[in-house]
């Protein structure tokens, strides 16, 4: 069976959206909108699709927009949300192995669609490493998440 990755995008971003979805066909999407090319606010589409993401631990997610700058912000007001903005094939791994980065955020005027796809294939192949500094790292997240303070340094 065929993983289940959740996906969606604003309108500047439906036809990147789209490529990847064709392009990526390992993978089973839930494409969580918008349909068309009718301006749509980001933030909206980015806490529908973080939110559920949050409820399902195990999920993992791709947001798009113009940048991917206001996706990755919005996502990341959402508790349990690791959103990373990728621009290359090793931050898009990096995410994935240092910072368990459960949603990737890409810009679509910023990617040619086929460099995109290949950033959005090497995340979604990238496991998180599981190393002890690593996870130490996303405890301290986490805690900042709960208490808004964080640990002292």
């Amino acid at each position: 069976m065929k993983q289940k990755i959740l996906i969606a995008s604003d309108h500047a971003a439906v036809e990147l959206k789209d490529f990847i979805k064709r392009t990526l066909k390992k993978w089973q999407w839930e494409d969580m909108g918008p349909d068309g090319s009718k301006s749509v606010d980001y933030p909206d589409y980015a806490a529908r699709l973080a939110r559920r993401l949050a409820a399902r631990p195990g999920l993992r997610g791709i947001l798009i927009c113009g940048t991917g700058i206001g996706m990755s912000i919005a996502a990341n007001k959402i508790r349990g949300i690791r959103a990373a903005l990728a621009c290359n094939p090793v931050t898009a791994r990096l995410s994935r192995e240092h910072n368990d980065a459960n949603i990737l955020c890409l810009g679509a005027r910023l990617l040619a669609p086929e460099y995109a796809a290949e950033i959005a294939s090497v995340w979604l192949e990238t496991p998180f490493s599981e190393d002890g500094r690593h996870t130490r790292r996303i405890r301290k997240i986490h805690g900042l998440e709960k208490s808004g303070r964080g640990t002292a340094i």
